[in-house]
């Protein structure tokens, strides 16, 4: 008896894939770069060279969306944390690239560097839900040229679970793929564990920044996946209707597929989206509402609709520090995706509209993944779990404390037990020193940082990744 919501309707997720439909062959998509708009022009496109526009007719759409693979497997270093999609349950992936971090010792929000990249990887890599690791902020002490490069190699560094992170330039791809080998041992390796993958949020409304689609379709011969994360807020970049914006977000979701399929028929695609929505009086972003929630769990619904892996973006907070508004935020915006059936929800860690990233947060994070998890996973109903026999021996004015059935539910997955939230007397709190949710997770996080690096990769590896970096370092250039 599984909980399961669908946030559209069949006729709905009809009229959100017709109106999508309409939106690409009508008003069409904008292409910056070299690439994708050739590519598109020979596969029956309507493409505009001087304004960059191409109209995308709907067989064209049909044909890249049979061309893309219905499932397959996020691959790890470690492949015990391999993940494949579609997944019955759904688990997590730490958020991303925010500018700040709020100091572990100090308190202090400051922005981040690649120490705060490699200590969050590691904290992530303890978060038992988590399955997909992202360079979690910006390295802002590494050089401008290359940046990306030294995120996506201090992940792959710092954590043995499937890597997603994302290039800005195209001359940055070559560093990329050495990196991919240096770590899989051979192109064919590359290609066949898929062991890390890009996340690619096209510019809303309806426009494809140049320099990374190309350098991600030159990336296309290795056949990494792709997370298609769209990002239109309505009443800014996105319509001011949450069902209008659902089908602004699906037309360049399904934008993105053509094209990545047009030049690679096959490649792996993930249907994402990180739809928030506008502070009114402000105009200010927001990440933390029901309607970032809503839309999350709509998307979810259209991924399902086209039979492609689906992640969202969720456990995202708007609150400035963390505590009870980061969790209550984050628990609206994680259960409508969850309860869609989200391969992967992305939000771990972060609060301030997913622009700090908070070490202890990431924990508390997991053990809200775990009570979403217990609730969507709803009642237990295999046979006999009536329980009748229970029910009949004890009768009417009993207990059931000595039934073996209640020792085995101790014990069950049915009866969640928390690992942070705190379940002694009132008096046993009080004399232990009232500890907290946060309170507990910054002793583990504390634990982690003191340990040896998990699955760390082997010395020569690590010495041939420091000798990528500084080539990259040494030749791109602003």
């Amino acid at each position: 008896m599984r909980y399961e919501a669908r946030f559209l309707d069949e006729a709905e997720q009809a009229r959100v894939h017709e109106t999508s439909q309409r939106i690409l062959a009508e008003v069409g998509v904008r292409f910056h770069g070299e690439r994708a708009l050739p590519l598109l022009a020979g596969a029956g496109a309507e493409v505009d060279l001087e304004s960059g526009i191409a109209r995308i007719p709907a067989g064209l759409v049909d044909a890249a969306l049979a061309s893309a693979p219905r499932g397959f497997a996020l691959g790890a270093r470690n492949p015990a944390y391999d993940y494949p999609v579609p997944s019955p349950v759904s688990r997590y992936a730490i958020d991303g690239t925010a500018a700040f971090v709020r100091d572990f010792e100090t308190g202090e929000r400051r922005y981040g560097t690649r120490r705060d990249v490699e200590e969050g990887l590691r904290v992530f890599q303890a978060a038992d839900m988590g399955v997909m690791a992202w360079a979690p902020v910006a390295a802002s002490d590494a050089p401008a040229p290359s940046r990306a490069l030294h995120e996506f190699v201090g992940m792959l560094k710092a954590c043995s679970k499937h890597g997603q992170h994302e290039l800005h330039r195209r001359d940055q791809a070559p560093y990329l793929a050495a990196a991919l080998v240096a770590i899989a041992g051979s192109e064919a390796a590359v290609r066949a564990r898929h062991e890390a993958s890009l996340i690619y949020c096209p510019v809303a409304p309806l426009v494809h920044d140049g320099p990374m689609l190309d350098a991600y379709l030159d990336l296309g011969d290795l056949d990494l996946p792709v997370m298609i994360m769209p990002m239109p807020i309505p009443g800014t970049t996105g319509p001011a209707g949450l069902l209008a914006n659902i089908a602004l977000a699906n037309a360049e979701a399904l934008s993105a597929i053509v094209v990545f399929q047009v030049a690679h028929p096959g490649r792996p695609v993930v249907y994402s989206s990180a739809v928030g929505s506008m502070d009114f009086r402000s105009g200010a972003y927001l990440g933390g509402t029901p309607e970032m929630g809503i839309q999350s769990g709509a998307l979810t619904t259209m991924g399902r609709f086209y039979g492609l892996p689906a992640t969202a973006a969720g456990c995202t907070s708007d609150a400035h520090e963390p505590g009870p508004e980061a969790v209550i935020e984050k628990l609206i915006t994680s259960l409508p995706p969850a309860s869609a059936g989200a391969d992967i929800i992305v939000g771990l860690g972060e609060i301030d509209g997913d622009q700090t990233l908070v070490l202890e947060q990431i924990l508390v994070d997991n053990e809200l993944a775990h009570l979403c998890e217990r609730l969507v996973a709803g009642v237990d109903g295999r046979a006999g779990a009536e329980l009748f026999e229970d029910v009949a021996e004890v009768g009417p004015g009993g207990n059931f404390l000595a039934m073996p059935a209640t020792r085995d539910a101790a014990r069950s997955g049915e009866f969640y037990e928390p690992s942070l939230i705190g379940r002694v007397a009132l008096e046993a709190w009080q004399e232990r020193g009232r500890p907290s949710m946060y309170g507990r997770a910054r002793e583990r996080v504390r634990e982690i940082l003191d340990a040896p690096m998990v699955d760390p990769l082997p010395d020569a590896v690590m010495e041939e990744l420091d000798r990528i970096l500084a080539e990259a370092d040494r030749d791109l250039h602003d």
